[in-house]
Parts: C-alpha cells; sequence; structure tokens
C-alpha cells in the first residue's frame, strides 16, 4: 500500500514573483495495491507535483510518504526505484548515445533478448525492427521518446507505476494502443498504476479517480461519480 501523509509543498516567492504559492496543501491518502488509480483536474493544481512527490523528485516542506509500511520519506529517487517505484516523466530526457534497446535492458536491469524489446516497444506502438537500434537522442520526435520511455517503465516491471500524462505529444492511433496497454498491464500483472490524466478514456478504466485541485485532494471515486465534478472544477477556473 502507498500510503501519504500531510504532504505540503510551496514554491518560494523567488521563483513565482508572486509570494510563496502552495503546490500542495496537506494531502493525505491511502492507494491500496493493484488499483487503478487516475489523478485528475486543472492545470497548476498539483498533480505533477504531488506524483514527483511519490517518486522523490521534490522534497516535501512537511509529511510523509509510506511504502508497504516502510517510511520512504528521507529516500531519493534511486531509493525509491530500488523500493519499486517507477516514472515516466511528461517530458522524457534523451539520451545521445544510448540505443533504444540499451534502455530497455538498463530498465530491466538485465541484457534483454531481441523479441523481449519486440514485445515492449510493440505495447506502445512502436515497429521494433525501426527502432532498436535508434539512438534516444534529438533524431526522435516527442512523441517517440514519450513511448520509449513508457516501454521502458513497463520493462522495469515495478510494482508501483506512475505516467504523468502519456497522452502528451502521442498520435491518435498511439494513444488508442496505449490506452489498451494500461488496461492489460493492470488485469495482467496486478500492479499498483497511477496515471496523471485528463482524457476521459483513461479516466474511464480507473478503479478510482482523484481530482485534485488548488493543491488539494478534493474528490475521490469512481469515473461516473468524478466527472461532473470536473466538470464544474473546470468552469469555476475559467470564470475566476
Amino acid at each position: 500500500m502507498l500510503r501519504l501523509e500531510n504532504l505540503t509543498y510551496s514554491v518560494p516567492a523567488s521563483e513565482t514573483g508572486l509570494g510563496r504559492t502552495k503546490i500542495l496543501d496537506d494531502i493525505s491518502l491511502e492507494i491500496p495495491d493493484g488499483k487503478y488509480i487516475v489523478i485528475t483536474g486543472p492545470n497548476g493544481g498539483g498533480k505533477t507535483t504531488l506524483a514527483k512527490a511519490i517518486m522523490g523528485i521534490v522534497k516535501p516542506e512537511s509529511g510523509r510518504v509510506i511504502l508497504d509500511g516502510m517510511d520512504i520519506t528521507h529516500f531519493g529517487v534511486t531509493e525509491r526505484a530500488e523500493a519499486g517505484i517507477a516514472y515516466g516523466f511528461q517530458q522524457p530526457p534523451r539520451f545521445k548515445g544510448i540505443t533504444v534497446r540499451d534502455l530497455l535492458s538498463i530498465a530491466a536491469k538485465r541484457k534483454l533478448k531481441r523479441d523481449e524489446c519486440c514485445k515492449y516497444l510493440t505495447r506502445v506502438g512502436l515497429c521494433a525492427e525501426e527502432y532498436i537500434n535508434r539512438e534516444v537522442d534529438a533524431s526522435l520526435s516527442g512523441g517517440e521518446v514519450k513511448r520509449i520511455e513508457i516501454a521502458s517503465v513497463l520493462a522495469k516491471g515495478s510494482p508501483v507505476m506512475i505516467f504523468d500524462e502519456p497522452e502528451a505529444g502521442i498520435d491518435l492511433w498511439s494513444f488508442h494502443r496505449l490506452t489498451n496497454t494500461f488496461r492489460e498491464l493492470h488485469e495482467d500483472s496486478g500492479c499498483t498504476l497511477i496515471i496523471i490524466s485528463h482524457q476521459e478514456r483513461i479516466i474511464n478504466q480507473a478503479d478510482e479517480v482523484l481530482l485534485i485541485a488548488d493543491g488539494k485532494l478534493k474528490q475521490r471515486g469512481q469515473p461516473e461519480e468524478i466527472l461532473p465534478s470536473i466538470d464544474a472544477v473546470f468552469d469555476k477556473k475559467c470564470l475566476d
């Protein structure tokens, strides 16, 4: 189980020019093992910061992160990865000199066979023959790098997987394939899957949806319960 206790995080005035801004405001929640969770809400509401706090990329000012009864609050990113958390960035990094096959093998912590690499690449809608030996560098489009990173998270096989807006920069066909991949991944592996998304198709697949706005957990529940609230929150943001 993943448990967050009273997480608070603020950005200093020197970074915003608007005074100290609270991004996470005393968020507490529990995510049981094996759940498919979607985090949604308006831009700037704290979704990505919350995910990064779970991964250890940002350090909350207060609160705790507990994984399977172990306090990992002071763990760094590498330690949390070793503890069983994997993270897919909204804008993945590029690695000049590292091939797609290298990246997948690094994620899996062993040299993958060609057919294993092909399996992961196919699941994200990429032709393995075309990509397996390409470098993960500027020659790839943003959408291609995004899908390769998702494939690397799949290869890692962590019990907790977090994806930040996996649909960003991806064409419609690939998005359709990815939604199926996430559903199949959850059904087949039983992993805890946490996805940040605005896409209704992804939201509708979830066991539970968390609505985050203004740094707070506004609501959580089944997709059909949360979707009307999402519309209300976005309408309020537009009026504000």
